[in-house]
């Protein structure tokens, strides 16, 4: 798909050869709907448990189709990537299942879940600090004394591609979507559905639900341009990074919409889907329900017409007494 003459990272025939590529390892995640979360949206929400991915969340599908793509010259050596959660245990399985090393920096800040996760299954862990600056120089030393292949978490069109394959499971599973509500970081999971669902529904809306406290993709859309913080405070860990140069025109091009929520909103929308659908969602998976019940999009007119709204739950891997602190709050 090309939009203003430029070529994307990723495209329809990408995504459908990730699919093929995919399909035996992923696991084609479930679709729930609730009649009481209906009745407090006011519309018709069909909610894409990618909490129940391999890995606990969305991750698997790109850091999947990235490993089996490298030939075996390159496979042998291993890959390597910086991470703060999802991809590092996501990569770190998919090398698994493959037999080749996963070496994964990750800073020192990561939730205690997620590390565990990279532990159990085979990922050998190297710390960093907290900065990003720190996270790519330690990659890149990695990068030199192993010879390893970097599998960036978002900015990698092999990683765009196998996300985009959440669309089309979601779209085949419900067809009559109109609107898909993704979560936003750096733009590797919304970038794959937005190519997929508008390259089979053209009309479909895709929205992006952001934290307050992390708002740089709002800002970016807003400026016209890449945008990035000094820094962010939200408690959806997974949402902190920022748009790369592969996933920003997508997002530029493709995405109608960014929703900003507070924390406060992330958590009340947490515990709905636990209450609720009996799903437990981290933080950043439960940021789309969280704009769909959020004033801004109800009194929004532009959204009037989104009636069957998709909402991606893009994961579920959350420290659980950092739930309950959360809760108390």
């Amino acid at each position: 798909m090309e939009a203003n003459g430029e070529q994307y990272a990723a495209n329809f025939s990408s995504i459908k050869e990730a699919q093929k590529r995919i399909s035996p390892y992923v696991h084609k995640t479930p679709v729930l709907s609730s009649e009481t979360l209906n009745a407090m949206s006011g519309r018709n929400l069909f909610f894409k448990c990618e909490c129940f991915q391999k890995g606990g969340a969305f991750k698997f599908r790109g850091a999947s189709n990235a490993v089996l793509s490298l030939d075996e010259d390159q496979a042998i050596k291993g890959v390597v990537t910086h991470s703060s959660g999802n991809h590092a245990a996501a990569l770190s399985l998919a090398a698994k299942l493959r037999g080749i090393p996963a070496y994964i920096v990750i800073p020192k800040n990561a939730p205690k879940c997620k590390v565990e996760n990279v532990v159990r299954y085979g990922g050998q862990v190297i710390w960093s600090e907290a900065t990003m600056h720190s996270r790519e120089s330690v990659a890149s030393k990695v990068l030199e004394e192993t010879g390893a292949v970097l599998v960036h978490p978002y900015n990698d069109g092999r990683i765009i591609s196998g996300q985009g394959t959440v669309s089309l499971e979601f779209l085949e599973q419900v067809p009559l979507l109109d609107t898909i509500i993704v979560p936003i970081s750096g733009g590797g999971l919304i970038s794959g559905v937005a190519l997929a669902a508008k390259s089979i529904k053209p009309a479909i809306r895709i929205l992006a639900a952001e934290p307050i406290g992390a708002n740089d993709a709002a800002q970016s859309k807003a400026a016209g341009k890449i945008i990035t913080l000094l820094e962010t405070n939200t408690v959806a860990d997974g949402l902190r990074a920022f748009l790369g140069d592969l996933t920003w025109p997508i997002v530029r091009d493709l995405v109608d919409d960014v929703i900003t929520v507070e924390d406060k909103e992330i958590i009340e929308a947490m515990k709905l889907c636990y209450e609720i659908l009996k799903v437990a969602v981290e933080p950043s998976g439960a940021i789309g329900l969280a704009a769909v019940l959020s004033d801004d999009f109800r009194k929004n007119p532009a959204w009037q017409d989104s009636k069957k709204i998709g909402i991606v739950l893009s994961g579920g891997n959350v420290d659980l007494g950092v739930l309950w602190d959360s809760f108390r709050k």
